[in-house]
């Protein structure tokens, strides 16, 4: 779904799990449309899969066909937020989720997601901010989907366009006051998938400030083909360092073709934060990307 950039602007409401916290808030205080759109999960033509937007979370990381053929997103879908969010929280709804910006969800706070023309956090408290800082407003975009579906090029279906690249409806953050690319009254009504790789290794992994139900601080989202003891494919995404989820070309140039080696791991981990410009307080999430990296680099090579 898409959400409305000003706050007085109606809303698309679904489940609402993001939403009526907002509301009680007062940082969204428009009206409301509830929507409807499809749900479920179905085989498409071409092999791969078509995801109806108001599909649960929960639906998504128990569904056979993606456990068994998009591993990386169903175990994303399985480690964000609750057992209880996950079952209300819907797929479209995730992927346009505002940001958790304590500056933009306090509704005493201007910020530029709200309208104003800085953003308090630069000058304030930006310790869960941007490790890549690419755009004026430096809170990381909130959505784990979106990170694993830019990993497995998904495509949207919206009530203005059809089969656009994730990334497209993503954006490269800069958008003055939302989280994505959505047109004002655009909403996402399907995810298709393409048909899945085969022998391939895919992982999620979060690092966390506690032990549940926390955001992640950062995420990487990994999908991996392994040949004769060499990467033969490799897709990393990460998420929590960047106004919208981040594909790290230069770790994939790193490794692939490369020997699945420590010294392959290490050379990867390094170039993983090539072009990194962190605010003072996040500067730490360059090390925990480097080691989500490592970590997963690591579980692909010995997995088999």
């Amino acid at each position: 779904m898409s959400m409305a950039a000003d706050p007085t602007r109606p809303e698309y409401r679904a489940a609402g799990t993001d939403l009526s916290e907002r509301r009680r808030s007062g940082v969204s205080r428009g009206a409301l449309l509830d929507v409807a759109a499809p749900a479920g999960v179905e085989p498409t033509p071409d092999g791969g899969l078509r995801l109806g937007a108001l599909t649960t979370i929960a639906a998504l990381a128990a569904d056979p066909a993606i456990r068994a053929g998009y591993p990386g997103l169903a175990a994303a879908a399985a480690g964000l937020a609750t057992p209880q969010i996950r079952r209300m929280a819907t797929l479209g709804g995730n992927i346009a989720q505002r940001n958790r910006c304590w500056y933009f969800r306090n509704p005493d706070i201007a910020c530029l997601k709200k309208g104003a023309d800085a953003c308090p956090a630069r000058a304030g408290n930006a310790l869960y901010a941007v490790a890549f800082d690419s755009a004026p407003c430096v809170a990381p975009h909130p959505s784990t989907l979106a990170a694993a579906l830019l990993a497995y090029d998904a495509r949207l279906d919206t009530n203005q366009r059809r089969d656009a690249p994730i990334a497209e409806a993503l954006g490269d953050g800069r958008a003055a006051s939302a989280e994505t690319a959505l047109r004002p009254g655009e909403l996402i009504t399907a995810v298709a998938l393409p048909a899945p790789a085969s022998n391939e290794r895919a992982f999620y992994k979060r690092a966390i400030g506690r032990a549940h139900a926390e955001w992640p601080l950062v995420e990487l989202v990994l999908r991996a083909s392994v040949e004769g003891g060499v990467f033969a494919g490799l897709r990393l995404v990460a998420g929590g360092v960047a106004p919208v989820p981040l594909r790290l070309q230069a770790a994939e140039a790193a490794a692939l073709g490369k020997p699945a080696t420590a010294t392959t791991f290490a050379a990867a981990a390094a170039a993983a934060i090539e072009g990194a410009n962190p605010l003072p307080q996040s500067r730490y999430k360059l090390d925990l990307l480097q080691g989500l990296v490592l970590d997963l680099l690591e579980q692909a090579a010995s997995q088999g």
